[in-house]
């Protein structure tokens, strides 16, 4: 260590005073034996006392080397017999420091809320195709029957709708029994906005006359997310779609680990949902 080092060195200069002091000191000894006086016995008493005293003085290093090393070497001793003065804080106490850190950050900057785009991205997972059914999901009717009368969009889930058209190429699909049936939910669509921001593409709203129709439309355009209303297809594109979601009033039961549930297309877009 540097200290040492620069006591070893105050040491060794030390030691060669002392070499000449000690020669000055035997020439002056022997002039004073050749002169036998009481002022050169007085003389030879004051200089023994000096050199004891500086004697003291040089020894004064060695010894205050010796405790700092054995200061040094008891102090690793009880490092190593004691284990308890090194040991870290526990992985308990860590965490209970980590968490009122935690709980003091979150007091001063509260977790920002996620908005509907960001929320929809996160659910999406990556996915960059969707196949939508329109009754029961987009329309206020549940049949075929009701479109050939009115087509109605429902007002909660079209904002919703525009945030997914933002991330996804989305497609819109559906059964019905005549021609006047599509202009009838075309222009229900169009009226709720949902063409005016280029957000959805009238030529991506796909009719059919038939329930296997939308599973043949399904699997030919081979969508990261199909939403629909029917357990029965949800069920028998589960080996070809990646995710899917079931929208049932009345809930479902578990049908594959790629299938979710919810009451309603929004509800699963929700901002309060952020889980």
């Amino acid at each position: 260590m540097a200290s040492d080092s620069l006591i070893n060195q105050i040491h060794h200069l030390f030691n060669r005073f002392n070499a000449l002091l000690t020669a000055k000191v035997s020439d002056l000894v022997l002039i004073l034996s050749n002169h036998k006086s009481a002022g050169s016995i007085g003389a030879l008493a004051g200089l023994a006392i000096a050199i004891v005293f500086t004697w003291k003085f040089l020894k004064t290093p060695d010894r205050h080397r010796r405790r700092q090393q054995k200061r040094r070497g008891s102090s690793s001793n009880i490092g190593a017999e004691n284990p308890a003065h090194n040991v870290s804080p526990s992985s308990e106490e860590s965490h209970l420091l980590n968490a009122m850190g935690h709980t003091e950050i979150e007091e001063f900057h509260p977790p920002m809320k996620l908005s509907l785009g960001q929320i929809v991205r996160k659910k999406l997972n990556g996915g960059k195709k969707m196949t939508c059914q329109l009754l029961g999901v987009i329309l206020e009717e549940g049949t075929p029957e009701e479109l050939q009368k009115h087509a109605t969009v429902r007002p909660s889930v079209v904002e919703v709708l525009l945030a997914i058209a933002k991330y996804c190429d989305l497609y819109l699909m559906e059964r019905i029994l005549d021609d006047e049936s599509s202009e009838r939910v075309l222009s229900a669509l169009d009226n709720a906005g949902l063409f005016a921001t280029g957000g959805l593409n009238k030529d991506k709203v796909l009719f059919c006359s038939t329930e296997n129709g939308r599973t043949s439309f399904v699997r030919q355009l081979e969508p990261d997310w199909h939403v629909d209303s029917s357990s029965e297809i949800v069920s028998q594109l589960a080996r070809f779609i990646r995710n899917q979601l079931h929208v049932s009033l009345a809930g479902s039961s578990y049908m594959a680990p790629n299938i979710f549930s919810s009451t309603s297309l929004e509800q699963y877009f929700s901002i309060m949902d952020q889980n």
